[in-house]
């Protein structure tokens, strides 16, 4: 077998249907789904007895890293899908993400993947990181025309990405100390520290309904925000020798002074404040990453260089297309997505 799709789920009933759906409709067969219920509540085991699937039932639930794990320390697939629940994928997604593993250098394939709710609209094409400390969703909320070219990211979005399984043997699996947000930035990192790279595939097209469990559905709820600021300091700590933590403290510093301006705003800010001081912690119980070349932490260095002034260029674009936006509205039309 080639590819296991490995689909976390808590409570995700009216989710799971649509998106085995989408799988069982692929063009590409050589694959086996392998569900994780984190125990379950609702009645998506029963469902689940309507298709042709694996299902491993964890006794309590362990979160989206805990899960995962889970699911890849079962895998049997060459590769490893991780899916969400509330992903549905374009009959050809399989096909095409696995053919973009074309090299054994790669660690992870990234899809592009839109919006469930405004088709014409990036949702995520690939994950990106900072000099500032700021993880961004490369390509959020502009045109999916474009992002039609493949490219180098920071890491895959684990939403619906392919991972070469051999390669968790020697970076070790997903952190369960983060319980959930940016494990999947720390995995892409420790990859790119032993050599790997990740891409993003255009080609590969799914669709993301978005924080669906744990947030909601919203955008940011007090617990997103609080997790995502502790496991920030995680990754920082974990993954950047001391010489990089003081070459980039100056411009962490700023980053997490407007990051608190921001949910300040927001009014999110005592949840951002309390997941930075917590994540300050936790650092006392992690290990830190097994150390690779310094050629790897410079190329490291230098892609997250490239990413903070490809950010800044994405903020000017979308301040543009939105305001283009607003005048096509005033002359009776939005935008062509």
């Amino acid at each position: 077998m080639l590819v296991q799709i490995i689909i976390p789920n808590y409570n995700g009933e009216k989710l799971l249907g649509p998106c085995l759906e989408s799988i069982f409709r692929q063009s590409f067969k050589d694959y086996e789904v392998l569900v994780v219920d984190d125990a379950s509540s609702d009645s998506s085991l029963e469902l689940l007895k309507k298709y042709p699937v694996r299902v491993i039932e964890n006794k309590e639930n362990l979160g989206f890293a805990g899960s995962v794990n889970v699911g890849l320390q079962n895998s049997r697939g060459k590769y490893s899908l991780l899916l969400n629940n509330d992903v549905i994928l374009c009959e050809d997604f399989l096909e095409n993400i696995v053919e973009a593993m074309n090299s054994p250098e790669i660690f992870s394939v990234s899809p592009k993947m839109l919006r469930y709710k405004e088709p014409g609209l990036i949702d995520d094409a690939g994950d990106d990181y900072t000099v500032f400390g700021w993880i961004y969703k490369r390509g959020d909320g502009f045109p999916r025309r474009f992002f039609d070219k493949r490219a180098s990211v920071f890491s895959a979005c684990a939403g619906a990405g392919l991972y070469r399984s051999d390669v968790f043997n020697e970076i070790g699996l997903f952190d369960e100390a983060h319980y959930a947000y940016l494990e999947d930035v720390d995995v892409g990192w420790r990859a790119r520290i032993q050599g790997y790279e990740n891409i993003y595939e255009p080609e590969a097209v799914c669709y993301h309904i978005g924080s669906a469990t744990l947030a909601g559905g919203q955008r940011y709820s007090y617990q997103k925000v609080e997790l995502s600021a502790r496991n920030n300091i995680y990754i920082i700590y974990k993954n950047m020798p001391d010489w990089q933590i003081a070459l980039n403290f100056p411009f962490l510093l700023v980053g997490f002074g407007v990051k608190y301006l921001y949910f300040r705003h927001l009014g999110y800010d005592n949840a951002y404040v309390s997941g930075l001081k917590a994540g300050i912690e936790g650092c006392k119980n992690l290990k830190r990453t097994k150390k690779g070349s310094l050629k790897n932490y410079l190329k490291i260095q230098a892609k997250m260089t490239a990413e903070t002034a490809l950010y800044a260029g994405l903020q000017v674009a979308k301040r543009f297309l939105t305001e283009i936006d607003v005048v096509h509205q005033k002359l009776g039309g939005p935008v062509d997505a």
